[in-house]
């Protein structure tokens, strides 16, 4: 059975009408939508040809129809690869581009911020890593005293951005002590990759840093093998959604291992990315991660993504999504351009 324009155009009226109602359609309301251009009887066939295409779903026999996984899949990935069909609003546009100018530009900072400017924005959890790139690596290490008996360790990465870990020393630590060890660090841990810091050559470091300098030479190890990190904001929102509250421990649970959330969110290519709850290991029903890739310079790139019901207003937030990410590479990049496309 052909996936018509008709039938297609009445499936995304049934998955727009499901996400203000919450409620299955029938065929009375799906006719008001079209402005009674069909027939109540010609839309109850077409919506059985589209429950026999496995896109509709009838929850009890009397009932009207809702999206099926299978449905949202289609209509995610129509709507995805249609250009121009979804163009963001003048006012989102306004409100994402009154997120920014108050944002910490530190890379953390920016993260967590954008990702909680997003939740507010639109009602959904939102997520979004720091920028990394495949070669990212430490080009530059210092050691601070900060007291008698504790160091601040700052990393500068290749890309300029600054990791940072304080650390106790019992045994106690000089201004001579802390220069000696930003020494043997730069000659050692410089401009390695993280897959290079093996056990072998790790303990030799420690040696060489000398007794109870340990805790400094694990601080710059753990700087070195740091992946990209990730924010979830908004949870909250979640418990709101009939739909997707029930997964929200299980998200929880995801999101304490960074480096699990950062591939929950990893968009396929460039493009937008829909991924449904029955398609997340383990399967969440009722959710929908919707990413997309931003670009901060100097090959740098993250992730932020929309998390919520999969009754979510996709029209409107697919856009928001785009335009969001894009600003975000701006700020990322230092960039405070006003005109977006």
């Amino acid at each position: 059975m052909p996936m018509d324009a008709r039938k297609q155009r009445i499936l995304e009226a049934i998955v727009a009408l499901y996400a203000d109602e919450g409620a299955p359609i029938g065929s009375g309301l799906l006719a008001s939508y079209f402005d009674m251009a069909l027939s109540s009887a010609t839309l109850r066939n077409e919506m059985a040809a589209l429950t026999r295409l496995g896109l509709l779903e009838q929850p009890h026999t009397s009932a009207g129809r809702v999206p099926s996984p299978q449905g949202y899949r289609y209509y995610l990935d129509t709507l995805i690869a249609a250009p121009g069909s979804a163009p963001l609003s003048e006012a989102d546009r306004r409100r994402v581009d009154g997120c920014f100018p108050a944002i910490d530009a530190e890379p953390e900072k920016l993260a967590q911020s954008a990702a909680r400017a997003l939740a507010e924005l639109t009602g959904c959890a939102a997520a979004v890593t720091t920028p990394q790139a495949p070669d990212l690596c430490i080009a530059h290490f210092e050691v601070v005293q900060v007291g008698r008996n504790s160091a601040a360790i700052l990393a500068v990465t290749s890309a300029g951005g600054v990791r940072t870990r304080a650390v106790r020393v019992d045994t106690g630590l000089s201004a001579a002590d802390a220069a000696a060890l930003a020494r043997l660090l730069n000659q050692e841990l410089a401009f390695i990759a993280p897959q290079d810091l093996d056990p072998r050559r790790l303990a030799a470091i420690t040696a060489s840093a000398g007794p109870g300098l340990a805790p400094v030479v694990q601080a710059a190890r753990e700087l070195v093998c740091t992946g990209p990190q990730t924010y979830l904001e908004g949870p909250q929102n979640l418990a709101r959604m009939p739909d997707a509250r029930q997964n929200l421990a299980a998200l929880l649970e995801i999101f304490a291992d960074s480096g699990a959330a950062a591939r929950l969110i990893e968009p396929r290519g460039d493009g937008i990315t829909a991924t449904l709850g029955e398609d997340i290991v383990p399967p969440m029903p009722g959710l929908c991660v919707v990413s997309k890739r931003y670009l901060a310079g100097g090959g740098l790139r993250g992730s932020v993504a929309l998390i919520g019901s999969n009754r979510m207003p996709y029209r409107r937030l697919i856009p928001v999504l785009g335009y969001f990410a894009a600003r975000l590479g701006q700020s990322m990049a230092g960039n405070k351009q006003e005109d977006t496309p």
